[in-house]
């Protein structure tokens, strides 16, 4: 059993890792658990306290292990369940919480339960899934569309029903209003939690629930033509049903069984909807992930708008948690700009509430083009050409200057940038001033600090490319000033007094200034200040 504080989660910092792009032990260019074990120094010297694992379990990889064949097995591309035992004990040895990735949408179409419940219509799996007679014309049961482009609904020729796939169509979703499904899934978390796992993150968790009446979807009057074509219709019956609180709160109730576990939610919801997540009394998801970072435009006055109205909206006594990057989403790096990839650090770690990093994030990783010979993502394939791809994001970690990164030793399932020889970890750890010992600060600090952990978040007045707030806990604070521009910004406000001191700049060359009552912050500078006593 997993051992530690019931509430770590709420002072700890995740971090993500891509298995496929973190570290390949076997020389077949993918990575692997051997190669996350190999580099657990480098995760601890971080200064996080937890991985989230994106899925390894046993799968035909046509979404990359989001499409699961066996709930319980390790996939072979990984290794073996005695190297995911082994990964799990290091990472405990080191002081570090393990979290997998639980996909209880969907399952592969290769999953036992999916080869039994398309065998016959009398099959007792059957209604595992969601089947459905063809319309009168014989057309799909409604308008529901993947993700992923085109019909929600593949055809069964064997036994004349649609079934439903919110994704790809080998991935059909499980019934979760059957009792069955839920029990088999409960017992999949179990397995894993008996383990010693300290928690899940669960994949779409918003789409469990499908509307029970099979109701059409309203099209989407917003919709502008080049997006994605899901898009053209609301999801409001395929997706955020009432009923999927019951579901989280069973699954809340599960993970509370277990000691100091952790219960995360993948939820991309407008705010109002996102805070029903944390459930009735809070007896939801503690973390549901709050990506509001992620597609925000990146401006001092759009970031504070958001801060304040998540502050806003939590129910009362739930945490909050921060976002800046993820598997399905371009990079920071990119999105921001490169010399605001520091702002944003600096950003995410002082917020109030768990964050979590991508990895790669803490070396600057950008957005990498992907060649159309080289593209592997699904959805890229499915919908080509209008910017959906998310092999970019998910690109070998650089750890050194060598052909391959130091990722592997022969060429990697995806490529890496030419600029990898300059940007790695051995070089950036090697310039004191890199943005990888940006983070390491800023990590430390952050655990030096009660106020950047446990403190209130207090916005300070400012205006155009200045953001401006205060954290504050049991008589102490500390102020975080960002400038979100290029150009230079003289900081006058009584919030930073005579005797000030700069903790910490983003160029980590002004630890310890004393301030005169200005602050002078250069462009796409940031810094932490803390008042006199």
């Amino acid at each position: 059993m997993a051992q530690g504080c019931e509430n770590w989660w709420r002072d700890g910092i995740f971090y993500q890792i891509y298995p496929r792009s973190f570290q390949d032990s076997d020389g077949d260019g993918v990575g692997d658990l051997a190669g996350i074990h190999r580099r657990l120094p480098y995760v601890k010297s971080l200064g996080v306290n937890a991985i989230w694992l994106s899925p390894i379990f046993a799968s035909p990889m046509a979404d990359f292990g989001y499409d699961i064949s066996d709930y319980t097995g390790i996939d072979p591309l990984f290794g073996t369940m005695e190297d995911f035992d082994a990964l799990l004990a290091a990472a405990h040895d080191n002081g570090l919480k393990l979290i997998l990735d639980l996909v209880p949408n969907h399952t592969s179409d290769r999953h036992p339960w999916f080869v039994e419940s398309r065998s016959s219509r009398d099959n007792p799996k059957r209604d595992w899934y969601i089947w459905r007679d063809p319309g009168a014309d014989g057309s799909e049961p409604n308008n529901w569309l993947s993700e992923f482009g085109g019909s929600a609904w593949a055809y069964d020729e064997t036994t004349g029903q649609y079934y439903y796939h919110a994704f790809l169509a080998q991935q059909p979703d499980l019934n979760w209003r059957n009792p069955e499904v839920r029990a088999a899934i409960y017992d999949v978390m179990r397995f894993w939690l008996e383990k010693g796992v300290d928690g899940f993150r669960v994949d779409v968790i918003w789409h469990l629930i499908k509307d029970a009446e099979f109701r059409d979807n309203p099209p989407n009057p917003h919709y502008v033509e080049g997006r994605p074509p899901n898009e053209k219709i609301l999801t409001q019956y395929s997706t955020d049903q009432p009923e999927v609180h019951d579901v989280i709160a069973e699954m809340r109730h599960l993970t509370n069984a277990y000691d100091a576990r952790v219960l995360i939610g993948e939820i991309y919801l407008p705010l109002h909807r996102l805070m029903a997540y944390y459930g009735n009394d809070l007896t939801g998801a503690q973390m549901p992930f709050n990506f509001a970072l992620l597609s925000t435009f990146w401006s001092a006055r759009s970031i504070e708008k958001i801060v304040e109205d998540y502050e806003k909206a939590l129910p009362k006594g739930a945490w909050p948690n921060w976002v800046l990057g993820n598997h399905d989403r371009p990079r920071v790096a990119s999105r921001v700009g490169p010399e605001q990839a520091r702002v944003a650090a600096m950003l995410l770690l002082t917020l109030r509430g768990t964050p979590t990093l991508y990895y790669g994030d803490e070396i600057g990783m950008h957005q990498v083009a992907i060649a159309p010979d080289d593209v592997r993502d699904p959805f890229e394939k499915n919908v080509p050409g209008i910017g959906v791809g998310r092999d970019g994001c998910r690109t070998p970690m650089q750890w050194d200057s060598s052909p391959a990164g130091g990722f592997s030793g022969t060429r990697p399932w995806l490529p890496l940038p030419e600029d990898h020889i300059h940007e790695n970890v051995a070089n950036f750890e090697a310039d004191a001033r890199s943005i990888l010992n940006l983070y390491r600060r800023l990590i430390a600090l952050r655990k030096a600090c009660p106020p950047l952990v446990s403190g209130d978040y207090v916005p300070i007045s400012a205006q155009g490319d200045l953001l401006l707030y205060r954290r504050q806990f049991e008589g102490k604070a500390v102020i975080v000033a960002l400038n979100l521009g290029p150009e230079p910004i003289a900081v006058t406000t009584s919030a930073i007094r005579f005797g000030s001191e700069i903790l910490i700049s983003t160029f980590l060359d002004r630890e310890g200034e004393r301030l005169e009552g200005v602050l002078d912050l250069r462009g796409n500078e940031g810094v932490l200040v803390v008042p006199p006593h």
